[in-house]
């Protein structure tokens, strides 16, 4: 990898120096993985994360150099918000969405879902200025409802979005930020077309956009999940959990909570990546032994294991067969003591470990990767009630926390390495409520 990376800035420059548009367009995609890698390691110098209310907004806050917080900037993403609901049919938050990952980022691509608007929103974040957005094209529909998480593929130059409403299921777009390329984009949708329009579901448009850049569909129907539920959804059980690529795009992977109330275990989904997009065909369903309710995951470096949430008991580590479909088994399970909705998790490259968070419990447990073992729990004094979302990046780790007042982003720092966490920083969002969802660095 560290002999990759002179090679990739080489190519940075080449973008940034080539006066041929086709040339340029053509390098957008390198470009963008160069820039991923070249700054995997570093601090970020700002996070994003959505309001999910009714004029759904990405609010992004600046990263000083110390690590702490400070204000920045709200762009409406053009879609609405909207939460789940418990049995009782009352809307729920914190974490309305159920999920992990309502919002991705990848270089200077940045993704928002819309669950009330059945919608994504792509941004592009200036180079100059990572509190500026401009939105690229226009929202575009999910294809299902009750959109709640997303995943962004450099590789692939593509993104994934998971429906958990009445028509849930994934579906999957084309990332043009560049108009040289938008042709492109319309032969990769016309060769996964095989009928005439006149016969295409009503519910889905033969027509990619009219726009030059933005999102633009590679399917005509989801790759369906029969949830049975309503929309909004019931929940958190029998809802999607996350959407993600793995380590190298080769696989689409979806969470999917089961419902103890009915024996359904929920299950592990992968779609294989053929021919440069995600297949609607070959998916594995996965039942990783002791699991129930598989929520959020952290890919581990170097290998085919993940770390996988489990609010029933804590955390499982989940390893891949080699075959050639992908079948996943519970490696070890981590039974965190007094844990309540362990949910969240984000691995740290400086640490080797994964920190998982509790919607319930106002604490940061930190795992081991190899094991799954509890290295250290770090129980917050900051008076929040718990923490949700969580994103890692460079020596920092953030963390969605809820108060009386509303929305806060606790900082932690990792410096110091395994083991040694330390909250430096506890940001409290003016005018942000615990509808808030998601967060992402850059």
């Amino acid at each position: 990898m560290v002999q990759l990376l002179p090679f990739l800035a080489s190519l940075a420059f080449l973008h940034y120096t080539t006066a041929s548009p086709l040339a340029s367009s053509l390098d957008d995609r390198t470009l963008e993985l160069a820039n991923s890698m070249l700054a995997h390691q570093a601090n970020p110098k700002a996070i994003h994360l959505l309001t999910n209310d009714a004029n759904n907004s990405v609010v992004t806050l600046k990263v000083g150099t110390d690590g702490t917080l400070s204000e920045g900037s709200v762009t409406p993403t053009g879609g609405m918000g909207l939460t789940g609901m418990n049995a009782k049919g009352m809307l729920l938050s914190p974490d309305g969405l159920f999920s992990q990952g309502s919002i991705a980022i990848s270089g200077r691509n940045l993704i928002a879902v819309n669950s009330g608007s059945n919608t994504i929103t792509l941004f592009s974040i200036s180079s100059s200025d990572p509190t500026k957005l401009t939105m690229v094209g226009n929202p575009v529909s999910s294809m299902g409802d009750f959109p709640m998480s997303v995943t962004i593929s450099a590789k692939l130059g593509q993104a994934c979005v998971a429906n958990s409403g009445a028509r849930a299921g994934i579906a999957c777009f084309e990332i043009v930020t560049n108009p040289f390329l938008w042709p492109f984009a319309l032969i990769s949708y016309s060769k996964r077309i095989f009928q005439p329009p006149s016969l295409l579901p009503k519910k889905h448009s033969a027509n990619p956009s009219k726009s030059s850049t933005g999102l633009a569909p590679l399917d005509i129907a989801l790759r369906s999940f029969p949830l049975k539920q309503t929309t909004p959804p019931t929940g958190p059980a029998n809802t999607i959990s996350e959407v993600l690529f793995n380590s190298d795009s080769t696989a689409l992977l979806t969470t999917v909570k089961g419902d103890p109330a009915t024996n359904n275990t929920g299950f592990l989904s992968s779609y294989p990546v053929v021919d440069g997009c995600v297949s609607e065909e070959g998916e594995t369903r996965s039942n990783p032994k002791g699991t129930t309710l598989l929520f959020g995951t952290a890919l581990i470096p170097g290998s085919s294991s993940l770390l996988v949430t489990d609010p029933s008991f804590g955390a499982a580590l989940i390893s891949s067969s080699a075959s050639a479909k992908a079948m996943f088994s519970t490696a070890v399970a981590t039974k965190i003591t007094g844990q309540k909705a362990t949910c969240w998790a984000a691995y740290v490259e400086n640490t080797g470990t994964v920190f998982v968070t509790d919607g319930g419990l106002n604490r940061l447990v930190e795992l081991d990767s190899s094991t799954g073992a509890v290295v250290k729990v770090l129980d917050s004094t900051n008076g929040n009630g718990g923490m949700t979302d969580i994103f890692a990046k460079g020596n920092l780790v953030f963390a969605l926390g809820f108060g009386k007042a509303g929305a806060r982003v606790v900082v932690f720092d990792v410096s110091a390495g395994k083991g040694a966490a330390k909250e430096i920083q506890n940001f409290m969002l003016k005018g942000v409520g615990t509808t808030a969802q998601g967060i992402v660095a850059c």
